[in-house]
């Protein structure tokens, strides 16, 4: 009877296990259809008698991720572990939902014990190191690209590592990794580009052209090849070059104001004034708030002896740039105040003088006679600001009493050695 008993729950566990599995490849091949609402009532229905199964909620997880319920997906890969945590894969996949979600202090100890693991697997070392270079531990990141390299010198690994020494500052190592990079795969447009910014940052703006259109030929559809070569003739005022490579980004489509306002810049350098005003227009109407849009199209019409047009642009211009202007002399100012505190009076006179130049406010010539007169005991300066002050005070329309005038007229006087009784 025992004997009977054995046998019956062995046929019994075999059957049920039967049963589970044919769900799960029933699963499998709804996951591969793309019936993923499907999958998930399944997977809910069946864990409703068996709520242990690790591998329905993992299915169920992999649907819901699919269906874009990512919070769902997570909580059932989290259960997915919890019920086996002996699984790498579906530790992995609940590190990558953290990390798509950005919740990397959730992601990072997962992948980190992953990878002691199993110290040369890339899909791990990848996701591990992305979270170490989003918190700029660079060294760390280092040295397990470090780990890889030594395995095999692959363009990959040595595109990681250039990057991570452009990160820090180390130019000359990450140029030397891009360069050896290049050399086993030359059309790698991502070493390209991080190259011709490492020659355009050591002051080698014709290698970093050069590199650029060695890129261009590999892959004519990049138009970031075209914008970054682009933008280093730009710099250099090469505009007419420049200007043909923003005609290329623009012809494909991308009407960026950026590269409308540098094409019209470059056909007003280039003499081509018609052609100029058009594109110059069409940033315009893109972002008029732009002053060296409105500035090259004041240049233009003038050109064109369209005076009415340019003086309108280049007023425009003097409006933009206004509120700049204040904030700027606010600014001199209040560095002026900071240092006069410090008794850095020379500078502090030096920055005053700096938000005068912007706008005259004669309160401030007040202040720096004060300065003159009583902290640096500058006579003679202090008789020129006194005055300054007096005269812009009339210009400005200001009202101060007689008394106060009477007596700034009577410091002057005692100033130049003629006091007044």
């Amino acid at each position: 009877m025992r004997s009977y008993l054995v046998i019956f729950f062995f046929v019994a566990s075999i059957s049920i296990y039967a049963q589970v599995t044919d769900k799960i490849s029933a699963l499998d091949r709804m996951l591969l259809q793309g019936k993923y609402q499907n999958v998930i009532d399944s997977c809910r229905k069946t864990l409703v008698k068996d709520s242990l199964n690790a591998e329905l909620y993992f299915k169920m997880g992999m649907a819901l991720q699919n269906t874009l319920a990512e919070d769902e997906a997570l909580s059932a890969f989290k259960k997915a572990v919890s019920l086996d945590s002996s699984s790498t894969n579906y530790k992995y996949i609940l590190a990558k939902g953290y990390y798509s979600k950005s919740k990397n202090k959730l992601a990072e100890p997962i992948l980190a014990n992953l990878y002691r693991n199993d110290t040369l697997n890339w899909t791990y070392a990848f996701h591990l190191t992305s979270i170490y270079m989003q918190n700029n531990r660079f060294d760390d990141a280092i040295r397990i690209y470090d780990r890889f390299l030594k395995k095999d010198t692959n363009n990959v690994y040595l595109d990681k590592k250039g990057f991570v020494m452009l990160k820090k500052g180390e130019y000359d190592i990450a140029t030397e990794l891009y360069e050896k990079s290049l050399k086993l795969k030359p059309d790698n447009t991502s070493a390209i580009k991080n190259l011709a910014f490492l020659y355009t940052a050591d002051n080698r703006p014709d290698t970093a052209v050069y590199i650029l259109t060695e890129g261009i030929g590999y892959d004519p559809d990049d138009m970031d090849l075209y914008a970054r070569r682009a933008q280093i003739n730009y710099a250099r005022n090469y505009t007419k070059r420049a200007l043909d490579d923003y005609m290329v980004i623009v012809g494909s489509g991308d009407s960026t104001e950026l590269y409308l306002r540098r094409i019209g810049i470059g056909y007003c350098n280039n003499l081509q004034q018609n052609l100029a005003k058009k594109y110059l227009l069409l940033a315009y109407r893109k972002d008029s708030s732009q002053s060296e849009t409105c500035s090259y199209l004041g240049q233009t019409y003038y050109k064109l002896k369209d005076l009415k047009r340019s003086i309108y642009y280049y007023e425009r211009v003097l409006k933009l740039l206004s509120p700049y202007n204040l904030t700027t002399r606010l600014t001199y100012i209040l560095l002026a105040e900071s240092l006069k505190e410090d008794r850095q009076y020379k500078n502090a006179l030096n920055n005053y003088n700096k938000a005068q130049q912007i706008k005259i406010d004669p309160n401030i010539y007040w202040i720096m006679a004060n300065i003159y007169d009583e902290q640096m005991d500058d006579k003679k300066n202090a008789i020129r600001y006194y005055q300054l002050y007096l005269d812009n005070l009339k210009l400005a329309g200001g009202t101060v009493s007689l008394e106060a005038i009477e007596a700034i007229r009577k410091r002057m006087e005692f100033l130049k050695g003629n006091p007044v009784q």
